[in-house]
Parts: C-alpha cells; structure tokens; sequence
C-alpha cells in the first residue's frame, strides 16, 4: 500500500510513522509512505497556501491550486511513463463535514493500493477541492482540531493494522472491538489470582468450545451495556439477536 500525505507540517508524522505496529509495517515494505508539503505548490515566493474568503467573513480558506497541483504530482505518469496507473487512488479530505469513520470504513481503505490525506488548516477548503478533486471526506468525531493531520494519524494507523502481516497474530484484527459488530470482549492473563481477583473458571478449564461461546456472550453482554446501538445494525446474526434478547431478559 502507498500512502501520501499533504500536509503543511510534515514534521509531525515522524513518531507515529516510525514506531510501532506502523513502523514495522512500513520496514517490512507493506505500506510506504510519502509526505507532502502543499506549500511547495504555492506558487508564489511567499508559499501562500491560503486567501480570504470571497464575501468577506473570519478567518482563512485554503486555496484550490496548491492542492490539486499536489494531487496530480502524485497521480500523474513521471517523465517517461506513458500510461495512467490501472485505478486512482481515493483522495481522503480530512474535514469534521465528512462521513463519521469506523471499523467499516477502515476495512473498506484497506484494500485500497493508494491512498492520498489532505490535511488543512485555516477556516476551510475551496469548495471546488471538494467537489472536483477528493473522493471522500472523513471525519472522526464531532469535534473540530486544529488541523487534519492528528485525524489523518488515526487513520493510517487502523488502516495500517489491517495490512496482511502487519500484526504478529493476524487473528488479533479479526477479533477487534467493531470488526465482529460487537466490542470485544473480557481478557485475562496471568496470574490466575490477582488481590483476590480471580480469573473466570471457563478460561481455566480447556474446553475451547465452552470457552469460545462464553467469549462471544460476554461481547454481546459488553455491546449491550455499553454500545447497544451496535446491535441494531444491518448484518447482526440471529445467534448473536437471540443472546441479546436472553441477556435483557436477565436484566
């Protein structure tokens, strides 16, 4: 996977690149990434990225041309390249407008080849970057940063995760909170006894059956008392619809 991000601030991907889960990833050579400075497309000799607004109002919007200049440096055939690439990558705005992202969507970006952030600041985009050049907005929450480039972080990582190989037990991304369309459930490590604390017999006894039904009702009693929202989505098996309603009973 190849990941490209427009940023005026690139200096502040060089933690979260580098380390952990995506900083292996990217040594392995399943994702590699490259970061872009839009300000280098100002074409100015200010780097002016950002102008007032047309019909007046606080603040700054960034402007169209660096973005899409940036873009298509990405996408556009090098010098002796003659053909476009087989499919075009999507085109992420970062923006609190977008669609609410989750596991879904994740999944969804990680089967992409390439992917390219747009991380903003100022007061907002030229609309047209919206209507003629991204192919989708994304937001993580209903809260405004200062710029894309924390939101975009977040993104990257959950998509970076679920890259084949990526994680040392590719078990571990199937069984996430949100992947099954519930929130995980309970785990226990050594010791068995912990300031009296115990763990449940279940996970003691061996019996991999027993234990993996026990798992799934406590995912499901989880999602209850936390997210019940989550089991009135489209795609909730009928097993997990009939633990639910048995849960309720109980309550």
């Amino acid at each position: 996977m190849q990941i490209d991000v427009l940023t005026l601030f690139p200096e502040m991907f060089s933690g979260v690149l580098g380390t952990s889960i995506v900083g292996k990833a990217q040594q392995k050579g399943l994702v590699s990434f490259r970061l872009v400075n839009f300000r280098e497309f100002s074409g100015n000799k200010h780097g002016q990225v950002d102008d007032m607004p047309y019909g007046g109002g606080g603040g700054m919007v960034l402007k169209a041309e660096p973005i899409f200049q940036a873009v298509e440096s990405l996408v556009e055939p090098s010098a002796g390249e003659t053909k476009e690439p087989a499919k075009r990558p999507r085109v992420i705005l970062m923006c609190p407008q977008g669609q609410r992202y989750n596991q879904k969507l994740a999944e969804e970006l990680a089967e992409e080849e390439h992917l390219i952030f747009i991380c903003g600041h100022y007061e907002g985009y030229d609309e047209r970057i919206r209507e003629h050049l991204v192919t989708d907005e994304i937001s993580i929450g209903d809260y405004v940063l200062t710029g894309g480039e924390l939101a975009s972080m977040v993104i990257i990582d959950s998509v970076v995760r679920l890259q084949p190989g990526a994680l040392g037990n590719a078990q571990s991304a199937i069984s996430d909170s949100y992947s099954t369309g519930l929130l995980e459930h309970p785990h226990y490590t050594r010791p068995a006894e912990f300031r009296g604390w115990t763990v449940p017999d279940i996970l003691l006894s061996g019996h991999h059956e027993n234990i993996e039904k026990w798992r799934l009702e406590e995912a499901v009693r989880r999602t209850l008392e936390r997210r019940p929202d989550l089991l009135e989505a489209d795609g909730i098996s009928e097993e997990i619809k009939k633990i639910a309603k048995r849960l309720k009973e109980q309550l």
